[in-house]
């Protein structure tokens, strides 16, 4: 079992007195080439991973990353139900306890989703190369870091930027070759 590399996010200031899920657009910022916004720091960290990975060879894009709070509502509505199923993975929600439905991975309960701040990120097929180029040390270098070192709820394609206002050497390096990655 894959034992991933976690820390706890410190929250940019910029989000002190936000609302998970309802972020103004002004602390956001478009990632590419696929459609998706982030929180304008994890931007940064996101475009300079990317680019890193490109020199070493790897591809990095993205399936997810800031959710509204009605699309984190709509994604748990459509991954629970109040009935138990196989994998027994739950949520409480107004003090019912919802159940995974088989075949899905986990989610938060809407408004406490990380991708709710605007600072996670679900890595497309993280496996295989992608994966062992992450734990290598390259997540890390740039600020990203899993939410669950292992266990049922481990998500190896899931990705937090933990570093709050403070960026990464590996950022700060990347910005001061390629200043066009922190737009």
């Amino acid at each position: 079992m894959t034992n991933y590399p976690v820390r706890p996010i410190v929250m940019p200031a910029d989000l002190t007195h936000a609302m998970n899920g309802l972020l103004r657009k002004d602390v956001l910022r478009k990632i590419g080439p696929t459609s998706g916004e982030l929180h304008r720091h994890a931007a940064t960290a996101w475009n300079c991973l990317k680019l890193a990975a490109y020199f070493d060879g790897i591809s990095l894009d993205h399936v997810g990353a800031y959710r509204t709070l009605g699309q984190q509502t709509t994604l748990f509505k459509q991954r629970y139900s109040l009935t138990p199923q196989g994998r027994n993975i739950t949520r409480k929600v107004n003090g019912q306890t919802y159940y995974l439905r088989d075949g899905f991975a986990p989610l938060s309960t809407p408004g406490k989703s990380n991708h709710g701040w605007g600072l996670a990120i679900d890595i497309a097929d993280c496996s295989g190369d992608r994966l062992a180029w992450l734990l290598a040390g390259n997540a890390e270098k740039f600020g990203w870091f899993w939410s669950v070192a292992n266990g049922p709820q481990a998500e190896q394609w899931h990705l937090q930027y933990v570093c709050g206002d403070q960026p990464p050497r590996g950022v700060r390096n990347a910005l001061k070759i390629f200043p066009e990655l922190d737009a």
